[in-house]
C-alpha cells in the first residue's frame, strides 16, 4: 500500500499514524486481464486505486460500437464515478487491459470515512476537483488538437498504454479512425 499512500500525500498533508488508522477500509483487489472492474448496466460499488496494470473505460455508442474514452493507469484512480456516486447502474465499463492491482474502497466504507474524518473530506474534494480537470483536458485535446498531435501526446504522456492496448482502442480513444492512427504510425516512424 505504500504507492496508494504516497499518491495519498501527494494531495494532503497524512501521517503515516492516520494512513494505517483508515487502511483497514481499503482491500486488495486483483483483476484478470479482459475483467471487469465496473460494467454497463450495474451498478459500481467501489473505486480504486491503480497499484499496477492498466485499464481502459468505454462506452458504447448509438452504432453499438465501443468507444474508449479513458486509459486509467497506475498510480491513478478508477470509478465509473456517475455510479458510484449516485449508485445508479453504470453507463459505461471499466476493463482490465493486462493483469491489474487494484486498492479498492467500498462506496459505505467511504462515505463512513467522510463521516468520521475532515481529513477525508478534504481527499474527496481534492480528488474530485482532480478528475475534472483531468475530464476538461481531454475534452479540450479531442475538440483542437489534430489527430497527429493527440496521438504525439499520447506517446509523450502515456507511453505504457501505446505499448499494451490494441491499436482499435487507441485510435477510438483518440477519436480517429484505425486507418488515420496507422497512417500516423507510419509517418513518425520515417
Amino acid at each position: 500500500m505504500e504507492s496508494f499512500k504516497l499518491f495519498l500525500k501527494s494531495i494532503v498533508p497524512l501521517s503515516d499514524q492516520e494512513f494505517e488508522k483508515y487502511s483497514p477500509y481499503f482491500k486488495t483487489r486483483t483483476l484478470g486481464r479482459n475483467s471487469y472492474f465496473a460494467e454497463i448496466g450495474k451498478t459500481s460499488h467501489e473505486a480504486a486505486f491503480i497499484k499496477k496494470g492498466l485499464l481502459r473505460t468505454y462506452y458504447v455508442n448509438e452504432k453499438s460500437e465501443e468507444v474508449t474514452s479513458c486509459f486509467c493507469t497506475e498510480n491513478n484512480l478508477t470509478a465509473s464515478y456517475k455510479s458510484f456516486i449516485s449508485q445508479q447502474p453504470s453507463e459505461l465499463s471499466i476493463q482490465a487491459v493486462e493483469d491489474t492491482q487494484l486498492i479498492t474502497i467500498s462506496y459505505n466504507d467511504l462515505q463512513t470515512l467522510y463521516q468520521k474524518s475532515p481529513l477525508w473530506q478534504n481527499i474527496g474534494r481534492s480528488i474530485a476537483e482532480r478528475q475534472y480537470m483531468v475530464m476538461e483536458q481531454y475534452a479540450s485535446v479531442l475538440c483542437n488538437e489534430t489527430a497527429k498531435e493527440k496521438y504525439m501526446r499520447m506517446l509523450k504522456e502515456q507511453p505504457a498504454v501505446v505499448n499494451k492496448a490494441s491499436v482499435n482502442d487507441i485510435a477510438s480513444y483518440l477519436g480517429i479512425t484505425r486507418r488515420t492512427l496507422s497512417r500516423i504510425r507510419k509517418e513518425i516512424s520515417l
